[in-house]
């Protein structure tokens, strides 16, 4: 089978990671695969933050899990050490699906390298809250930017599930 075709079919949501770092060759190779992924008229409106700071990914998850609702034991990034933060211009009418296919390069990058990922949401509520608004300011990020998601990554502590059969009205041929 064609190698990215398979990384398509197999990848899984990973809910359980070790705490090793992902290296960083392989983390700015799938960082700069999300940079490729298509984006309306060309704009490239979404940035990526990329949390590899502990102290800072913890902020970031605590806001996540308060925001979720969950108790206080709860990591919503399931002990991930990377967090890559996708936002995009809210001003360019296809923010949100272009952010959403930077999210798709991330993952299907992160799973062709070894890398266990996870789409974790909450970002836009992030993003939106005091807490979001001064972390772009200290990054000195400028404008109007709506959280798309989380991209949470690191090396999986159990092997993945099997994928789930496909549902039979998926798709209709004409």
């Amino acid at each position: 089978m064609n190698e990215v075709l398979n990384v398509l079919e197999t990848r899984r949501s990973c809910r359980n990671f070790m705490p090793n770092m992902v290296n960083d060759e392989d983390l700015r190779a799938i960082i700069k695969a999300g940079t490729y992924a298509a984006t309306g008229m060309g704009k490239q409106s979404p940035v990526i933050i990329a949390v590899t700071d502990k102290e800072t990914r913890d902020k970031i998850s605590e806001e996540n899990r308060k925001i979720g609702g969950w108790g206080e034991d709860f990591d919503p990034f399931y002990g991930a050490p990377v967090i890559l933060i996708v936002l995009a211009k809210k001003d360019v009418v296809t923010h949100v699906y272009d952010g959403s296919l930077v999210m798709g390069n991330l993952m299907n990058a992160a799973e062709s390298l070894g890398v266990a990922s996870i789409w974790i949401h909450r970002a836009k509520e992030e993003f939106e809250s005091d807490f979001g608004k001064d972390l772009l300011k200290k990054l000195g990020i400028e404008g109007e930017y709506e959280g798309i998601g989380h991209c949470a990554l690191g090396y999986a502590a159990e092997q993945p599930k099997e994928a789930a059969p496909r549902k039979s009205d998926y798709v209709y041929y004409i």
